[in-house]
């Protein structure tokens, strides 16, 4: 039994500034703050950025930005750039213990220089540790041989850092990806040549691809910030990628942050890689997305649609509001929102169509001059609606004309004139959408058109 058993959880999130942030990165952060939070422990950010190179602001930035986005809040922030005095401390005092050496070695980066290289002096033993996920694992650290740890007294590596800083700052668990198991031998040997003590491990299946692949940009987004700008909601995000991996032993899939928080365990976390699926993030979504007010609706939705769509003739806030409803159903995120705004899909609600008069007619009418005929009966039964009239009541007024003479050969004149499409919202929802008045004036231009085919 590990002594961190019996001491406050803490745990850490130690992400590198070189690049994006991945959802995998942030999955990792998602399950260390759950597993912190629930044991009332504390949850630290540390960024590794002694790759002076690769290593940039505006990457940390992303990092930290995503992570408090998802809700993700740590109680203390560390960057390894600033600790490098501490690390060269325990250099020191490892080679003094002879736990490790100085070497004069050729440059692999420079032929022909020798630069002094830290090695740690390897016991070539078996290690073996209880991981909470995969249980017991051992590795024969002989074919490691004396490893490097520090490319100088004060220009340490990773390996050696991260024992340092998990010592330093008493972490409890180290939750990790699977693809740093291989990482563990090193890491214990030189917690035991520092006399740090041994962390519990949890290494987390890695998030693939539908072909099973480890997931990548080929695959399409991989960083959180796309699907940020793509329009998935924080809740449907931090929902999602936990239930990536993990699962709460019931059948409830929705979850808020709080909920996550007492139901998280990692004996719940699986062992086999977890497919990502966009499609049921955006069910997670739309499911999310669904629960919004009205109010907040409209401030979403006005984020996605056009300037296109703004400019349109008829455009008005009102409008707006009547539509929500069909957005909200075609629609799962924002990114949709825009594409739909681009393709035209709302265009009906604030300009008038152009109509083909060979579109209007039914496919079973012998000649115009019937499909004109219902559409005047039709302008007639909507010049007598209210303009406040709901879904319900405007379908009322016209189901029972349409059932007597035919839905198709009603309905579908009335659909063409009223939007030009032949596939749209039902027409009790457009006329709803532009209203009573409108819907009177493009059903007798519609009237006008055929007539003026007719005659051509």
């Amino acid at each position: 039994m590990s002594i961190f058993q019996e001491k406050k959880v803490i745990t850490r999130m130690a992400p590198s500034p070189t690049g994006h942030l991945h959802i995998g990165t942030a999955r990792t952060a998602i399950f260390n703050y759950l597993f912190a939070r629930k044991h009332n422990g504390t949850f630290i950010l540390r960024t590794e950025d002694t790759d002076k190179e690769r290593s940039k602001k505006e990457f940390e930035d992303e990092i930290t930005d995503g992570l408090a986005w998802l809700g993700i809040k740590w109680d203390s922030f560390y960057r390894q750039s600033e600790r490098t005095l501490i690390y060269t401390g325990y250099l020191n005092t490892t080679i003094e213990k002879g736990s490790a050496y100085v070497s004069k070695e050729e440059s692999k980066m420079r032929p022909g220089e020798m630069v002094e290289v830290v090695r740690l002096k390897n016991p070539n033993k078996v290690i073996s540790f209880t991981d909470e996920i995969r249980g017991e694992i051992s590795f024969d650290t002989t074919e490691l041989g004396d490893f490097v740890i520090a490319r100088s007294i004060t220009d340490p590596l990773y390996h050696f850092t991260v024992v340092v800083d998990d010592h330093e700052m008493e972490v409890t668990h180290v939750i990790r990806g699977e693809d740093h198991i291989s990482n563990t031998p090193r890491q214990i040997l030189i917690q035991e040549a520092i006399g740090a003590l041994r962390p519990q491990y949890a290494h987390l299946p890695l998030i693939l691809a539908p072909d099973r692949s480890k997931l990548s940009k080929r695959h399409g987004a991989v960083m959180l910030s796309d699907y940020k700008h793509q329009g998935f909601i924080q809740p449907a995000l931090i929902n999602y990628l936990t239930l990536l991996g993990w699962n709460p032993g019931t059948d409830q899939e929705f979850f808020t942050l709080d909920e996550l928080i007492n139901a998280f365990d990692l004996s719940g976390v699986q062992k086999g890689g977890a497919i990502f699926d966009v499609e049921k993030l955006k069910w997670f979504n739309k499911e999310h997305v669904s629960g919004f007010s009205d109010t907040d609706y409209y401030d979403y939705v006005t984020k996605y649609i056009t300037p296109a769509l703004l400019a349109l003739p008829q455009f008005s806030t009102d409008r707006l509001l009547r539509l929500l409803p069909t957005i909200k159903e075609r629609t799962a995120a924002g990114a949709e929102i825009t594409l739909e705004c681009e393709k035209g899909e709302y265009d009906f609600a604030f300009q008038t169509p152009k109509i083909e008069p060979q579109m209007v007619k039914w496919k079973n009418d012998a000649s115009p001059k019937v499909t004109l005929q219902r559409l005047q009966k039709l302008a007639e039964i909507i010049s007598l609606m209210d303009e406040s009239f709901s879904i319900d009541e405007i379908k009322n007024r016209i189901w029972g004309y349409a059932t007597d003479a035919g839905k198709g050969e009603v309905l579908w004149p009335l659909r063409v004139s009223l939007t030009g499409k032949e596939r749209s919202p039902d027409p009790f929802t457009v006329i709803h959408i532009i209203g009573p008045s409108e819907a009177y004036t493009r059903i007798k231009r519609a009237c006008d058109t055929i007539l003026s085919d007719s005659l051509a």
